[in-house]
């Protein structure tokens, strides 16, 4: 490949990464991403050919072009665009209208750096609007081609400027450097080795970035913002749900969050808990008026965005877990059953008299939260012998609406009495065991009419997780227990290559808490068949690629995009307790051997390291004093033999200035060797010339006539 050729590959691939990077953020439609390509294989071939664009009328369109960027903008506002979204679309069309008119014109440098900026301005706008990994390798392909498009137009400039006529001044004429066969050979190792110059500036780049990255202040990184809505129809988490809802949430195979569990041992069967509700109406549930009055707003007391609203009677009983919540059109925050506290960049957090955790509305953003949850429950020997009465504030959850069926109270109590339940307990685990194995699981909306509880029980006698809950509730309700509904989502399916769950809409759940005023605690029932709580089972080379790129989204998502104060804690603390680890082993080794060396062998031992590492620090030393610090460190030995076999041209000069004769700053090493009229001095310029410019050795027959002629000079009389 020519140079030329080269430089204009990396320019178009410079120019050509941008626009798809702009594409995958979503800035850019795919119809208009096709047509700029077309565009761009139109310009390649087009390339130095008359039928270019003159830049004349290149920059008459350009200029009247401007006033299209506001038609468009107004026309994306009429057509309903969102608000945040509002002119991103219509100044991705105009970049791409730009870009296209120069692509197609002639080009000098100026357009040339117009089209670089253009480019690194389309990849600060698809920043702007995009998190995804799959943007950080077109971020990486994007700067190669920059770097490796940059470099080699700056060589172009410099060409342009150093006539060839120029370097003949410092190259003797019978140099092979000139030829045109050494020529060609040279412009193609150009063009080899600059991508491998312009990798190792990338990694050089990423390098020195890092741990700017890794300590940089963060403000408000755990919320991202992003332009594309969040999940609609996010029903079943509103404080009024209807029969059913949670059903149609279920066909929806959308991502909602990743959940990682912090501690070594995962507790048994997790569940994701959302909001629980407490009034039947006989169609749905809501949250009551006793309940919204209990709500409280938790204050961030000790700072770092840790609000604290409940206590545990053991720390080894918390379960910490770690959200990553896709943008949704709810407030509610997710977390494993009794949260006791959440940690987050929220601006505030509020808890419901349910114990459903809620902060603002994050339809246009991500949200990385942790949850602390006491997840232990009490065991069922306690809640058998609980009998102690309800106090006035749990009566809410006996409330029944007034035309409930009757059938279902004398199917609750068939059930108990069937089973010999004389608790609370075991009344709760007779019900749901009945309705697990008595009825049949089937996302299919069956039961409805004006009774759709009495449908399902009755008539019907299949449907989903929300009719189980519900009629366990209400069953429960009319022997006096006190029960609530609560909506969440099923732990999802655990992606090994990421060590989190990945949980979608698909994963909605309903379930039961029942109340035990003893131990002041709510334990959780699930009367749903085994079918309706399976995970589907992903196989196959598909699923395991989709786990590993889900895998590389999470650790983009966690310590690139959402990485913020708590994450620079938590790696100064594990980097400082990494450094205590190696510490303690480099200690115990030491002490280890102390028990088998004796002392004075071991004082002898650390002296002996310290004589050596202070010989080598002098040694050092006195090698930088004596070469200086560029020849000192250098390690190549046939860079050093390279550099010897023209140190004979000092030799000349210092033989000239101790006759008087100093070489002037603007003179080329062949002019000055002209103007001596030596014959001795002409040789050892050509020679030199041959070994510093044109890449050549000289023979051992060579360096013994230089020799000779450096001594002839040295030797003469002024």
């Amino acid at each position: 490949m020519g140079f030329a050729r080269y430089f204009r590959a990396f320019s178009y691939a410079m120019i050509g990464l941008a626009m798809v990077s702009l594409l995958i953020a979503g800035g850019l439609s795919t119809t208009l991403a096709l047509i700029f390509l077309v565009i761009l294989i139109v310009s390649w071939r087009l390339e130095t050919t008359k039928w270019q664009v003159p830049e004349k009328i290149g920059l008459v369109i350009v200029l009247l072009s401007i006033p299209l960027f506001y038609v468009d903008w107004r026309y994306q506002k009429s057509i309903g665009e969102p608000l945040e979204r509002l002119g991103v679309s219509a100044l991705a069309h105009l970049i791409v209208f730009l870009s296209a008119v120069k692509l197609l014109q002639v080009k000098k440098d100026r357009d040339w750096v117009f089209l670089y900026l253009i480019s690194f301005f389309e990849v600060l706008l698809a920043a702007g609007l995009s998190f995804s990994p799959i943007f950080l390798l077109t971020l990486a392909l994007y700067l190669l081609a920059a770097l490796s498009a940059v470099t080699a137009f700056e060589i172009q400039k410099a060409r342009r400027v150093v006539k060839l006529a120029e370097t003949r001044l410092l190259v003797p004429p019978d140099s092979r450097v000139f030829k045109g066969k050494r020529s060609r050979v040279t412009r193609a190792n150009e063009a080899v080795r600059l991508p491998f110059v312009a990798v190792g500036l990338l990694v050089f780049i990423f390098i020195l970035a890092i741990p700017l990255f890794l300590v940089a202040p963060r403000s408000g990184a755990a919320s991202l913002t992003r332009t594309s809505g969040g999940l609609s129809n996010f029903i079943g988490f509103s404080e009024n749900v209807t029969l059913g809802q949670i059903g149609e949430l279920k066909r929806d195979d959308r991502l909602v969050m990743r959940v990682r569990i912090e501690d070594s041992q995962s507790p048994r069967d997790l569940r994701w808990r959302g909001v629980a509700l407490d009034e039947f109406t006989g169609r749905g549930w809501k949250k009551s008026i006793d309940s919204h009055n209990t709500d409280q707003r938790v204050s961030d007391r000790a700072g770092g965005g840790f609000f604290q609203f409940g206590t545990t009677e053991a720390l080894h009983r918390l379960t910490t877990q770690t959200f990553f919540l896709e943008p949704i059109e709810s407030p509610v925050l997710f977390a494993a059953p009794r949260p006791v506290a959440v940690q987050g960049d929220l601006p505030f957090v509020r808890v419901d008299g349910e114990g459903s955790i809620q902060t603002r509305r994050h339809e246009f953003e991500r949200i990385l939260y942790k949850a602390i949850s006491d997840t232990e429950e009490p065991r069922a020997e306690l809640l058998r012998a609980d009998l102690r009465p309800y106090p006035p504030a749990a009566y809410r959850y006996l409330q029944l609406p007034a035309a409930i069926d009757p059938r279902v109270g004398k199917l609750a109590t068939r059930i108990i009495l069937d089973a010999d339940a004389r608790d609370r307990f075991d009344a709760a685990k007779a019900i749901e065991s009945a309705l697990q194995k008595e009825y049949t699981y089937s996302l299919q909306m069956k039961a409805g009419g004006e009774d759709p509880l009495a449908d399902f029980l009755f008539n019907v006698k299949a449907g989903h997780c929300e009719y189980f809950s519900t009629a366990m509730a209400v069953m429960l309700r009319t022997h006096g227990i006190a029960a609530r509904v609560v909506n969440g989502f099923l732990p999802g399916e655990y992606n090994d290559a990421s060590g989190a769950f990945t949980v979608r809409q698909s994963d909605a759940h309903s379930w039961v808490e029942v109340y035990f005023p003893e131990t002041r605690s709510w334990v959780t029932f699930d009367p749903t068949p085994p079918a309706g709580r399976a995970e589907p089972t992903r196989t196959g080379i598909t699923a395991q690629l989709q786990k590993y790129a889900e895998a590389m989204e999470l650790i983009w998502f966690q310590y690139i995009v959402g990485y913020d104060k708590q994450e620079q804690r938590s790696l100064a603390m594990s980097l400082t307790n990494r450094v205590s680890d190696y510490g303690r082993v480099v200690s115990s080794l030491v002490n280890s051997a102390r028990n088998y060396i004796p002392s004075n062998a071991l004082d002898l031992t650390v002296l002996l390291l310290g004589l050596v590492l202070f010989g080598t620090l002098i040694f050092i030393g006195v090698r930088i004093l004596k070469l200086g610090w560029r020849r000192a460190l250098r390690l190549s030995e046939e860079e050093e033999r390279a550099r010897a076999q023209v140190l004979f041209y000092e030799r000349l000069i210092k033989a000239m200035e101790q006759r008087g004769v100093a070489r002037d700053k603007h003179q080329t090493p062949m002019e000055f060797a002209s103007s001596l009229q030596s014959t001795n001095a002409l040789l050892i310029t050509r020679a030199y010339n041959r070994v510093r410019f044109g890449g050549q050795k000289l023979s051992s027959t060579e360096m013994k006539e230089v020799e000779r002629a450096l001594t002839e000079l040295e030797s003469t009389e002024n």
